[in-house]
């Protein structure tokens, strides 16, 4: 790598499955298994490690609801629905893919992947390592920061978030994402905000008092009155949604630094599951992408010229540690 700073690529693997899983519709292999969420993933993961080029690379997956959460709010993500059986089945073709493909990838019970993968960036952070989380999860803007950027998929301009996108797209800096969303809420984890605060009252909020703490000791400046008393009248959920919002980074990392490396693929294994699966297309490219695999010429520093400004170096991925993520 030439001395050149290492940079994690950090992937949610349920939300990307998931995403997959609707992009492709009826895919099946030869035994008629569907294939749909296992084929869009593969494009999408190779998608992300083609243009950001990293040298090191995780995908983790939940392992259940913290239990923290679920004590201060038992309706936590209860909205959400049940995974469908037909990519329940295709988790574990994924992980073995990962694998196949050098890629380090894990499930700790109990343990949301957002946690694990907050815990892990901070850690990287703190070792000098740039990170690049992908994932569109507001949560995650929490963590931005100088080593820190973020991959939206639902961004079509591909662009990696820096804290100059966290404000345009919220009005607050990273370091505020916590009290913005525990005043507005986030229907998709199934927290309640304050009603009648949306994203720009809280975000001119923050704005003026800094922090919930200082607004709520100076409760009486809030203007106007109706914002006001909404406010103090929901003083307590919000306190107790800076707990559920707030993404854990005491964790252990999990992994040692050699075991995030980019390892060379398993290009046998790679050509086994391809057949497996029906994929004639990634079988042909079989050949080229085991090339670039290998390949760890540097090219411009990502962090040092954020976006635009995109074209960092390459190596390959390792890391076994996997339970089961079809179980969560």
């Amino acid at each position: 790598m030439g001395g050149a700073e290492p940079r994690l690529l950090l992937v949610d693997g349920h939300a990307y499955a998931y995403r997959a899983f609707h992009a492709i519709r009826d895919l099946r292999g030869p035994d008629g298994r569907p294939t749909n969420a296992i084929f869009g993933f593969i494009q999408a993961f190779e998608k992300l490690r083609q243009r950001l080029q990293p040298s090191h690379a995780a995908v983790l997956w939940d392992g259940g609801l913290a239990a923290e959460r679920l004590e201060a709010l038992p309706e936590y993500k209860a909205q959400r629905p049940e995974m469908p059986e037909a990519l329940k089945v295709q988790l574990d073709s994924i992980v073995a893919w990962l694998r196949a493909a050098g890629v380090a990838t894990g499930c700790q019970e109990g343990v949301e992947a957002d946690d694990w993968i907050a815990a892990l960036a901070r850690w990287a952070e703190g070792k000098g390592w740039n990170v690049i989380i992908a994932s569109s999860d507001k949560d995650f803007m929490q963590l931005v920061s100088d080593r820190i950027g973020l991959v939206n998929p639902n961004d079509a301009s591909g662009r990696v978030w820096t804290a100059q996108e966290v404000r345009e797209k919220t009005g607050v800096d990273p370091r505020q994402i916590v009290d913005w969303l525990s005043l507005v809420g986030d229907t998709s984890d199934n927290i309640p905000g304050v009603p009648g605060v949306g994203p720009k009252t809280a975000a001119a909020l923050l704005r003026r008092f800094g922090t919930i703490d200082a607004m709520l000791d100076r409760i009486g400046e809030v203007e106007p009155e109706r914002i006001r008393n909404a406010v103090r009248e929901a003083a307590d959920v919000v306190r107790r949604n800076q707990s559920l919002v707030r993404l854990r980074t005491d964790l252990p990392p999990g992994f040692q630094p050699a075991e995030l490396e980019l390892r060379d693929p398993n290009v046998p294994e790679l050509r086994r599951l391809y057949q497996q699966w029906g994929f004639r297309t990634l079988l042909e490219r079989l050949g080229d992408e085991s090339e670039r695999a290998q390949s760890n010429d540097p090219q411009t520093d990502w962090f040092a010229d954020l976006n635009g400004r995109l074209e960092p170096h390459a190596v390959a991925p390792g890391g076994e540690k996997v339970d089961n993520p079809t179980n969560h």
